[in-house]
């Protein structure tokens, strides 16, 4: 009995060696591989994985290619087609690839574009602290932001400090967040350790400085379509009263965005121009990090595009915000498409054990509640 099982086990491996083998085969003596996707060539963008069967890799494209050191292989892609083949790393290890087609981060959010501008649901009124409150008072000293924004207009006083943050503190989107979440104690905090923070403490950062000049402002919290996800990005949106209106404002990859014409856009014009494939033009020194400039296509087409199917921001935009103390309570409003996953319940309220904080979330699917300027 053992050696007919011997050999049904052989047979069997023979027959997973054999399909196997009918697959292409690429061969590789490195395992980092270029991928090209339509035009768009990525270098050094995956690495191959043998451990994995399959290693999947997802494309929006609608021809794909594969460059190894030694070799390439290329498909056309239909959306209802996988597409299997075999890298053979330095003649010993096959990693089994698949290709699969899913719709583009601007198929998605083009979805999304339907809001119920009837939702009269209940909202508080967002609110902006006083430049006056002590705490933003300190900032302004502190920091000497006076000097830092400079006696210009209030739009070069806006570029200005997004300009400063930007290049006072490194971006690293890995970094733990400090326990003190403002801006005089994160600014103290990156330095003592020589350390970056991620977007949303550059955001906050930001905010308290805008607030501290009596520039209104709020740091957005922009979202993919899921619920759970492993990354999103958050900015500034802040109010020009020389312009009557929002402005985009990224202090992680000193990033603003115009029309063709060299107009100042918000976040909800981004959107929506994004949705309509309308030029949009993102300033040419947008950059990460002040070591490689940041391009368009990939900044708004896509990692914005994926980010901007959900916004969440705080009802108050005030001072040390996100820094969790004991019974202290904080509210978030959302603005979702009738799109989204998740519509109900309109008002959640969650107290968090741990942190001692209380939470309320609204979600509204009425852009011009969660847009409204400033009184």
């Amino acid at each position: 009995m053992k050696v007919k099982f011997s050999l049904l086990i052989i047979l069997f491996m023979t027959q997973i060696l054999f399909a196997q083998n009918k697959l292409p085969i690429i061969k590789a003596h490195s395992k980092m591989v270029d991928i090209k996707d339509d035009n768009n060539l990525r270098k050094n963008y995956w690495t191959i994985a043998p451990e994995l069967n399959p290693d999947v890799y997802t494309t929006s494209a609608k021809r794909v290619t594969f460059y190894t050191d030694v070799d390439s292989i290329s498909f056309s892609i239909n959306l209802k087609e996988n597409y299997d083949f075999i890298i053979l790393l330095n003649e010993k290890d096959s990693a089994k690839t698949r290709i699969v087609y899913e719709p583009s981060k601007l198929e998605v959010l083009r979805k999304a574009k339907e809001y119920n501008y009837s939702d009269n649901r209940f909202i508080p009124k967002f609110t902006y602290q006083s430049q006056d409150d002590p705490n933003l008072v300190r900032v302004r000293k502190k920091l000497n932001l006076d000097s830092v924004a400079g006696k210009g207009r209030e739009l070069s006083q806006i570029f200005n400090l997004m300009h400063w943050v930007h290049n006072l503190i490194k971006h690293d989107g890995n970094s733990n967040n400090p326990t003190l979440k403002n801006a005089i104690d994160l600014i103290k905090v990156c330095k003592a350790e020589k350390r970056g923070v991620n977007c949303r403490m550059l955001a906050t950062i930001l905010n308290e400085c805008y607030l501290s000049m009596g520039i209104k402002s709020r740091f957005v919290t922009c979202m993919p379509r899921e619920t759970k996800f492993d990354d999103c990005h958050v900015i500034n949106m802040v109010y020009s009263k020389d312009l009557n209106k929002w402005i985009w404002i990224d202090p992680t990859f000193d990033a603003y965005v115009m029309d063709d014409k060299g107009n100042l856009l918000g976040i909800q014009e981004v959107r929506e121009r994004l949705i309509k494939e309308q030029p949009l033009v993102l300033n040419a020194d947008a950059n990460r990090n002040s070591e490689e400039l940041e391009p368009k296509e990939f900044y708004l087409e896509y990692y914005m595009a994926k980010n901007l199917y959900r916004l969440q921001c705080p009802l108050v935009s005030e001072y040390d915000t996100e820094t969790w103390n004991e019974g202290k309570g904080v509210t978030y409003v959302e603005l979702l498409p009738l799109d989204g996953i998740e519509q109900t319940p309109q008002k959640k309220e969650v107290a968090n054990k741990e942190t001692g904080v209380n939470f309320i979330y609204y979600k509204t699917n009425n852009p011009d509640l969660f847009w409204t300027k400033p009184e």
